[in-house]
């Protein structure tokens, strides 16, 4: 019998099959809430409704949550407007400033002299930089989930990033955040600050109040850019070649079509500087996808990007996300491998 279900469970057709009656049991009730007495109904109702108010409370606790964030991003900012001066050549940092132990430097004091006499005769012999040079550009092309928006094309403006700001609304507004992304004067566009604001929510919704996780992106809001004549890398030209019907003459039209690029970010979908997830049809699927995709990025940018950049520039926040993943593997590994001893060790197990 255990071959024959083995045998069963390598067969595609069949565990499609299982799969599609699986998949149609999901939220199919036992029938023993429906068979449940009246008098006991009224007191399941009773619960829901306290489920309700700690819904309700979650919520004012989250509110609270974002005027924390809100307060303690203006004690944060000094440090990130001094990062700035220092990665924009503002302001040159001190011996003491730079000085830094790695954890796997361990070499003796001879050693290091050696190494800081040759590194300062490279020195001398390249170019003084000023600041750190692609700052942003690198930390973004280190990132997949903001490398995959990044063309070849957007690179040379994205050397003129100078920084990235996260701006919370004020007390009293409806909650939101908004990015804002400063550029030094470029050759591509006019703007100094390209923005996008994130609007949420954080209270259940009526419809389904146990749905309710904490604060949910809604909608987000972006900025026109004023590109320079020629320079709108967002925009391609394209040539076709039209045969009249009845002639057979053949002639070439141009079009302008979009183009990937990931100063898209800053028009969401639709081509909208404005839209909200309660603004899609049924039939909006795909603007839903990019929309919640364009959320998640907005999301990363502000819980990890614009707190650790430095760390994401290095490369070392990548490897702490990268020994996460791993992590999990090896956990999942190690069930399964549990899973194969349990199935030697029993007594009615047959290898063949």
């Amino acid at each position: 019998a255990r071959q024959l279900t083995v045998q069963m469970m390598q067969n595609p057709q069949i565990l499609a099959a299982l799969q599609e009656r699986l998949d149609g049991l999901v939220g199919t009730s036992t029938g023993y809430i429906e068979s449940l007495p009246k008098v006991v109904k009224r007191r399941v109702n009773a619960l829901k409704n306290l489920q309700v108010q700690c819904a309700q409370i979650e919520a004012k606790f989250y509110e609270e949550v974002h005027e924390l964030e809100r307060k303690y991003a203006a004690l944060y900012q000094p440090l990130f407007d001094k990062r700035s001066e220092i990665i924009n050549a503002i302001y040159e940092p001190t011996e003491e400033e730079c000085e830094w132990k790695d954890a796997e430097e361990d070499i003796s004091e001879e050693m290091k002299d050696k190494a800081k006499l040759e590194e300062e005769k490279k020195d001398e012999e390249k170019e003084d930089p000023k600041g750190i040079p692609e700052f942003w550009l690198t930390v973004f092309k280190n990132v997949d989930l903001l490398s995959d928006m990044v063309q070849e094309h957007d690179e040379p403006i994205l050397k003129h990033l100078k920084d990235i700001k996260v701006k919370f609304s004020e007390v009293g507004q409806p909650m939101s955040f908004t990015l804002e992304f400063h550029f030094e004067p470029n050759d591509y566009f006019t703007n100094e600050v390209l923005t996008k604001t994130y609007r949420m929510r954080s209270e259940p919704d009526d419809s389904d109040p146990f749905s309710f996780d904490g604060p949910e992106i809604m909608g987000c809001t972006g900025c026109q850019i004023d590109w320079k004549k020629g320079k709108n890398v967002t925009l391609k030209t394209i040539k076709k070649k039209q045969k009249h019907k009845g002639r057979g003459t053949v002639r070439t039209v141009t079009k302008t079509v979009s183009n990937d690029s990931f100063f898209n970010f800053f028009s969401p979908p639709e081509g909208k500087l404005n839209i909200s997830l309660s603004a899609l049809t049924l039939d909006d699927d795909d603007a839903e996808a990019i929309l919640a995709a364009d959320f998640e990025i907005g999301h990363f940018l502000r819980e990890r990007i614009v707190p650790r950049s430095v760390l994401y520039f290095t490369g070392e926040a990548i490897e702490d996300d990268d020994e996460d993943y791993d992590e999990e593997g090896e956990e999942a590994d190690d069930e399964e491998g549990e899973e194969e001893a349990d199935e030697e060790h029993d007594p009615e197990y047959d290898p063949k």
